[in-house]
Parts: structure tokens; sequence; C-alpha cells
């Protein structure tokens, strides 16, 4: 049995209006909970962030969208559909892949024809192993997805099980980069497949083979744009929520949860208003530093951070993705920089997006807008971080170092074109109250992963407060933190 909130919890407040806590929202208001929404910020989204600018629209938060279908989901909780909120455009080129050797593969959300690309530039042995690889992955996602991600976990204990022991056999709990490498003997396709352990938090040479699944969320289910950027998915979330009868409440910064024995009973905003409470769910990035008596069982290691360099360019930029990988020559010695030595890397890896490329109303006529995110040491010294970094001095030298290496890899006139611009480094995390500098959250690392990861409904703390968000249960990254609203609604509703 999952536990679950003890007593009444008829009014409920949520504390943060980002993609977790609209999620945790829209569910319990369509389980007739009576529901407060309170945000810091002027508006939703939380790390979705929006800057508008000389008719450029810049998503400062995620670029890369996946599984809508758990955004329609959410919605369907209050009756509605996602097609009544948003437009979801699907991409036939869900990433190109850039090459150091100047080879480049587009990666398509048709089967066959990502096989044919990669038959063309590594070899038909390499495309039949491609769609033994594709297989392979939606098998291993359909058995992580019921066990370990879309469900909430008290002990290791719930995990017991025959789909235990197939991952077990499957090699789950072996090396990413070994279980790439036993299916392709072309590199670039190791990189292509092993450089999303990266969204977890750790190196591929660490990470365990079942974080190959983050792979099936983008190259084996695809991905999509939502019309109008990122930003319009909290937007449409909070409308909907509104709608429903959700009370949203922005530029309400909390102050404190008031505690009367094991319970909270109310939420003290910043201005002195409280707010009575039977339940609240804490979404926020640290939960430590707001819910009275709760605190991580151990030492916390946290993902690498990132320098997010967003600009609106007054340039056509013309044979571009809307997603580019962009690989370095240097692979394995650069995770080592980045996790073990606390130096940026020396020969980056870049993900690279033009959003304007699909959604012509994010930028002017004649204009694009691009997101480049080059991952940077985090802040935190036992997570391999690197707290002696003056990204006061490092971020301008930074910025113009990854605007060098687009214009070396292709993205000529690119630096002089540039309109609008904002850049984000471990210290804007760090001030939005980002543990570590990282927006990334908790390393996914063996023992903070599944059951051993900070559960939606902690064991030390008030009875009645539920976490959310990218540092509990089941994780970092968009379709996580959809989820983790989910289950702890749960908690709240049974």
């Amino acid at each position: 049995m999952v536990r679950t909130v003890p007593g009444r919890t008829d009014r409920v407040v949520v504390v943060g209006a980002g993609l977790a806590g609209l999620s945790a929202a829209l569910r319990l208001r369509g389980a007739g909970r009576e529901v407060t929404v309170v945000e810091r910020a002027s508006g939703p989204g939380g790390r979705a962030g929006r800057i508008e600018e000389r008719g450029y629209a810049l998503d400062t938060g995620p670029s890369v969208f996946t599984a809508p279908e758990l955004v329609a989901d959410t919605l369907a909780a209050v009756g509605e559909k996602l097609e009544d909120r948003l437009e979801m455009v699907p991409l036939a080129t869900t990433y190109r892949a850039q090459f150091a050797d100047g080879s480049h593969l587009d990666v398509h959300a048709d089967v066959d024809a990502f096989a044919a690309e990669v038959e063309a530039l590594c070899g038909p042995g390499e495309a039949a192993a491609l769609r033994r690889y594709l297989a392979d992955l939606a098998a291993l996602y359909r058995l992580q997805l019921s066990t370990f991600i879309d469900r909430n976990l008290d002990t290791p204990l719930d995990l017991l099980g025959p789909e235990l022991v197939q991952l077990v056999r499957r090699g789950g709990f072996g090396r990413l980069s070994r279980h790439v490498e036993r299916f392709f003997t072309d590199d670039r396709l190791r990189r292509l497949f092993s450089f999303q352990a990266l969204y977890a938090g750790v190196s591929p040479y660490r990470a365990i083979a079942a974080y190959a699944v983050i792979a099936q969320l983008d190259i084996g289910a695809g991905v999509w744009h939502p019309v109008g950027g990122i930003a319009a998915v909290p937007r449409a979330m909070a409308a909907a929520a509104a709608d429903a009868g959700v009370a949203l409440r922005y530029d309400a910064g909390v102050r404190e949860l008031e505690l009367d024995g094991s319970r909270v009973t109310g939420v003290l905003l910043d201005d002195g208003e409280r707010l009575p409470a039977d339940a609240v769910v804490v979404t926020v990035d640290r939960p430590e530093a707001l819910v009275p008596g709760f605190r991580r069982v151990r030492r916390p290691v946290y993902s690498p951070s990132c320098v997010a360099v967003h600009v609106g360019v007054h340039s056509e930029l013309p044979g571009q993705a809307h997603h580019t990988i962009s690989f370095g020559a240097a692979w394995r010695e650069v995770f080592d920089e980045l996790t073990r030595d606390g130096r940026p890397m020396t020969d980056p890896s870049l993900l690279v997006s033009m959003p304007s490329h699909t959604d012509r109303s994010l930028a002017p006529e004649g204009g694009q807008v691009l997101s480049i995110v080059a991952p940077t040491p985090n802040l935190d010294p036992r997570s391999g971080g690197n707290p002696d970094l003056d990204w006061t001095t490092l971020g301008p030298r930074h910025r113009d170092e990854v605007l060098a290496v687009m214009e070396q890899r292709g993205w000529t006139g690119l630096t002089g074109a540039i309109e609008v611009e904002h850049v984000d480094t471990p210290l804007t995390w760090a001030a939005q109250g980002m543990a570590a500098g990282t927006p990334f959250a908790l390393a996914h690392t063996f023992g903070q992963t599944g059951p051993f990861r900070t559960p939606t409904l902690p064991r030390r703390g008030p009875e009645n407060v539920v976490l959310a968000g990218s540092s509990v249960q089941p994780g970092v990254g968009v379709p996580m933190v959809v989820i983790s609203g989910r289950l702890a609604a749960e908690r709240i509703t049974g």
C-alpha cells in the first residue's frame, strides 16, 4: 500500500506554478479539492521561463519537448482537451547530429527514414543495429514506465517483482556506455545514443543502462513543438486550472509553513497573509529550506550545470535544423572535466535549439531565436563541481567562446547578427534558489534513482506536506516533473 496523507485534505495550497505544481493542481482540482497555487514570480512557468523583446520570444528553460500525452492526461483531469489549449507540431527531424569530422546525421521520427540515413552514413550493418536498438529501447521503456517511473515508491521493496528480474536480465544495472557499445560499432552512433545521460546528470560512463530509456522519449517516441514555444505549455495549464476554479496567486512568495503538531495548518506569505491549508504541495528545488523537519537522508549529489546563451538574431541562418546536437571531437575526457575536475568542457558538445525554424511566431521576419546550452560544472565540490569558478567574469568569456565554437561549426554570421541576448550561468540558477547552481537538480546516480530518490511523501517532516518537482521521484525533465505532480496529487487524493 502506498502511503497517503492522513486526515482532511479539502483545502490544498500548492507552492510553485511550474509544470510540477500546475500538474498537481489540475489533478487535485479534478478530484474536487479547493486548490490555491502560490508563485513568487509574476506568472506561471517556473523553469520554463520566457523573455519577449523586439519581436523575439526566447524560451529560457527546457528546449526539447517530449511526451505531450502526459500534459493531455493532466488537462483531462479537469475535463479539458490538449488540442483546445495548445497546438502541438511533431518534428519530422527530431535532431540533427553534427560530428567533429564534418559529417552529420538527421534523426528522423520515421524509423525507415532514420535507418536510411544511418545506412548512408555508417553502412547497412549499423542500420540493422539501429532497428534492433530502437526495438530494445521501446521494450525497455515499457518495462520501466509502470515499475520505476509512473508510480509512487516508498521503499526498495516496492520494486520486487518479475519486472525487476527482467531489467536485471537485460543488463539494466550495467553501464550505459557498454550497453550502447554492444549494439553499435560506429562511434558517432554510440555518442548519439548515450549523450542523453547528461540530461540525468551523470556521465554515460557512470550512468546505469536503464537510463537508455531517455533516448526512447526523444529519438524513439519523437519530439514535438508547442506553438508559441515551450513557455506556452505552463500558460495553457494555468489557464485551464483557473477556468476549473483553481486560485492562482502570482507575486506571492512563501515565508513559512505554519506547524501545529505533526501537521501544517497554514501557509504564511511574504506580505503576512495566511492561507489555511489541510495539505500542502511543495515544488521548490530545495524543500529542506521551507518544510519544517524535512531533511535529505544522505549527502546529495547534484547534476552538472550549464551556461545557456539565448539570442534573437537578424539572420535567416539557412540550412539549420530545429534541434542540433553539435559534438566536439573530445568525449570521455570532457565528462571527466565536467563531473570530476570541476572545469568547463575544453571541446564542448552543445545542444542548439532554433524553434523559430518551425514556429515563425517566435521571431520577426528575417530573424531567428536560438538557445545554446553548454554543460558546465555546478557549484558543489562534493558533486564534482567548483564553487571557485568566478562566473561573474567567466560568464561573458564563456559566452564568447560558445559563440565562436558555433561559428566554427557552421553557424556563420551568427555573432554579428545578435539583436537580443540573455545569458544564464550557474550563478543565475543559484540566485533562483536552485541547489548547487544547477537547473538539473539531483543527479540520477544509482543511490538517487527510483526508491532511493526522495519520495513525494517523505517520512521526515509534517504528515500533510507532499513534494513534487525534479528533486524528487521520478526525476529530472519535463515528462518526469509532470508525472511528479500527478504522483504528489495521488498522495493526497488516495
